[in-house]
């Protein structure tokens, strides 16, 4: 069996990859990854997306939980940071969301949670992988009786309140569209910002469990720039299917990213004396504006690789308060364990509100660099690291560059692919050198 946890958990296609099978078994085997001799057996908040496997993945779950002992709380239907939310509310050991978010309707995912509500570390994935591979037979790491299937306690902590009560301000006369993705936060996204005084249109907010994440949502950010200026919006947020990221758009139709997010937030709580050792963390991905943003500042950036889950070990290695990737997964560690598409629509927002702008003179903070990215397929990946060739063609960009753009250069880790992007001042410089780059990794690596 090749390994089950990706960065992101367990995610493929739905009755290939990911079956009620395997469901049944990782619930199993996080109940004996996550018992304690002498402990009362763990507890586990399980919520979904609205996918249609999801009801049926979910069963298979609890049905596995339950078996071995554990105790399953029901949230039905919600965003992946809420379940994060509410599995540090309850006190739980675990939550579990069954989405494969911003991914297409036939794919699906788990992913767990600890009691705190950060992912798991890969020293306890790698425990519930084993279990899987042994089996329920033959080992005797059971807990012993059944345990129940539970719903969420009618005094559990609101996320809905939780979220509004991190906003800077109100809303009020400010009309906001908001793309749901026909996901998990149809219902709780326009909720939250009417609570907070917007004018709400609402689209992409009638899942039937084959519509998530089809042409629309977070990974189509033009589909609500798009309706911004056709409704005559101030502006406009976009969800993915489990709500963890946000993107935005202005009155004019033009797409607000992840970055632009990050760099007038950053800017913002440095100014509120909020901004815990005055740095952020991103990605190596993002883009030079950040960094010139960020520079012109005071505000130190670290880098992380490519994933959310890495961008929150920075963040807690360093203790960083905010954090984030371009795509628009946005972590507010004073608010959140995990990146929360909902808090950043709301903190964004009302950042605008509560200085009397428009969101697009927010992310004129940053000068965005046009960024181009070349996949180049090669047949010999695992060669790059040893290419002279093609780290002196590296060199040979970023010479001419001369700091006014960068190149970065890596192998995909699922696919025969090298991964080229350059920034530069131009779009065309952009395109000239990637373009180089990436015809020098094709020969090198053919």
């Amino acid at each position: 069996m090749g390994r089950l946890f990706g960065t992101d958990g367990v995610r493929g296609r739905f009755g290939r990859d990911l079956t009620t099978d395997l469901a049944r078994a990782l619930g199993r085997a996080a109940v004996v990854a996550l018992a304690v001799a002498g402990s009362e057996p763990p507890v586990f908040v399980v919520g979904r997306d609205t996918r249609a496997s999801g009801r049926l993945l979910q069963d298979a779950l609890v049905e596995g939980i339950v078996g071995a002992g554990g105790d399953a709380v029901l949230a039905g239907v919600v965003p992946t940071p809420a379940v994060a939310f509410l599995a540090t509310g309850l006190g739980v050991d675990s939550g579990v969301v069954i989405s494969a978010s911003h991914n297409p309707p036939q794919d699906n995912g788990i992913k767990f949670f600890g009691a705190r509500g950060f992912k798991l570390s890969d020293a306890l994935e790698d425990e519930i992988e084993a279990e899987v591979a042994r089996g329920d037979g033959g080992t005797g790491r059971r807990t012993a009786g059944t345990g129940r299937v539970l719903e969420v306690p009618a005094d559990a902590p609101s996320y809905v309140d939780h979220v509004v009560g991190t906003a800077e301000a109100g809303l009020d006369g400010m009309k906001v569209v908001v793309d749901c993705a026909n996901g998990a936060a149809s219902e709780l996204a326009p909720e939250v910002l009417r609570r907070l005084g917007a004018e709400v249109i609402a689209i992409h907010a009638e899942p039937d469990g084959d519509n998530i994440n089809v042409g629309c949502g977070a990974t189509v950010p033009e589909a609500v720039a798009g309706a911004v200026v056709a409704h005559g919006a101030d502006a406009g947020v976009t969800h993915d299917g489990d709500a963890d990221r946000a993107l935005f758009a202005d009155a004019g139709g033009n797409v607000i990213d992840g970055d632009q997010v990050l760099a007038a937030c950053a800017i913002r709580m440095k100014q509120a004396g909020t901004l815990a050792g005055d740095t952020i963390v991103a990605t190596v991905m993002s883009n030079l504006g950040l960094h010139r943003a960020m520079e012109q500042h005071g505000i130190r950036l670290i880098s992380a690789p490519v994933g959310d889950r890495y961008v929150l070990e920075q963040m807690l290695e360093h203790d960083v308060a905010l954090g984030g990737e371009q795509s628009g997964h946005v972590i507010f560690r004073d608010h959140a364990t995990t990146g929360d598409g909902l808090i950043t629509a709301a903190r964004f927002l009302s950042l605008a509100t509560a200085r009397g702008v428009s969101v697009a003179e927010l992310a004129a903070c940053m000068r965005r660099f046009p960024q181009v990215l070349v996949n180049v397929r090669v047949a010999h990946r695992e060669r790059l690291e040893g290419s002279g060739e093609v780290w002196a063609s590296v060199r040979a960009a970023e010479s001419e560059l001369d700091g006014g753009g960068r190149v970065l250069v890596r192998a995909s880790g699922t696919e025969p692919l090298v991964r080229v992007m350059v920034e530069a001042e131009t779009e065309d410089a952009a395109h000239r050198h990637a373009e180089a780059v990436a015809g020098v990794i094709a020969n090198a690596l053919a």
